[in-house]
């Protein structure tokens, strides 16, 4: 039985959490951050931080448009990884978004691929929108980069095989009324054993986070469906891509 309120810790510093969700659609993942960046148009000098940045892929693309950015993850190997790549504008911290980082320092946050709703309480998500909003200036805006859960619920593929240089990939999908879950077992020749991960992440609905960021004076400006950045709706969207604002 997986530990539901830990699972993240062990599963996104495993190196086959990044070679299923992140090693091969770099194309789209720079498309993405070129689009956004040029609907927010940051001025030159901003400051930005990049929230559950993993191994510091997002990060870099956003260093690569010459802003100055700080990435910060909860994982050890993940950032031990990203540091490797650290530069005169590019930083990265271990650190866990539950606890308060700089503050009134960034001009811009971002929290992308669903890099959210993992904790097991209520409190803790308030905890991670607290961190963000007190570490951005007055006037700062925050993107978070979230599933849209009802078009999550109407395409969910509930088995799935995946094999990636050589390693075997087996996706159990399910959900109940608040959360979603995955069930990822790992085949491997190099492993004595499979191993097996349990994702678990809340069912927060546009309202759900209007909630959090009001708590915490951010509002929410604009919301966007996809990683082309059109229009959000509620049913037909895969994602939901928030931009909110902190109030002077």
């Amino acid at each position: 039985m997986f530990n539901s309120s830990t699972w993240f810790k062990e599963w996104f510093n495993s190196p086959y959490y990044h070679k299923l969700y992140f090693e091969h659609d770099e194309k789209e993942a720079s498309a993405f951050i070129s689009r956004l960046l040029n609907k927010l148009n940051p001025p030159d000098n901003a400051r930005l931080l990049d929230v559950a940045c993993g191994r510091g892929r997002h990060s870099k693309l956003l260093a690569a448009h010459g802003f100055d950015v700080t990435g910060i993850d909860l994982a050890p190997a993940s950032i031990a990884i990203a540091k490797a790549q650290e530069n005169s504008h590019l930083h990265f911290y271990e650190h866990d978004m539950r606890l308060p980082f700089w503050i009134n320092y960034f001009d811009y946050a971002f929290n992308f691929f669903t890099s959210f709703g993992y904790f097991r309480t209520e409190r803790e998500h308030y905890n991670a929108i607290r961190t963000i909003a007190n570490a951005l200036k007055p006037q700062g805006t925050v993107v978070i980069d979230f599933l849209n859960v009802h078009y999550a619920e109407d395409h969910l593929v509930h088995k799935q095989e995946k094999v990636i240089d050589n390693v075997t990939y087996y996706l159990t999908k399910w959900y109940d009324e608040t959360h979603f879950y995955k069930k990822i077992e790992i085949e491997d020749e190099a492993l004595d054993a499979p191993l097996e991960f349990t994702e678990r992440v809340v069912k927060f609905s546009l309202g759900d986070f209007n909630d959090m960021f009001a708590y915490y004076h951010l509002q929410l400006k604009e919301v966007y469906g996809d990683y082309n950045l059109h229009a959000y709706d509620v049913k037909t969207s895969p994602r939901m891509i928030m931009i909110a604002e902190k109030k002077s």
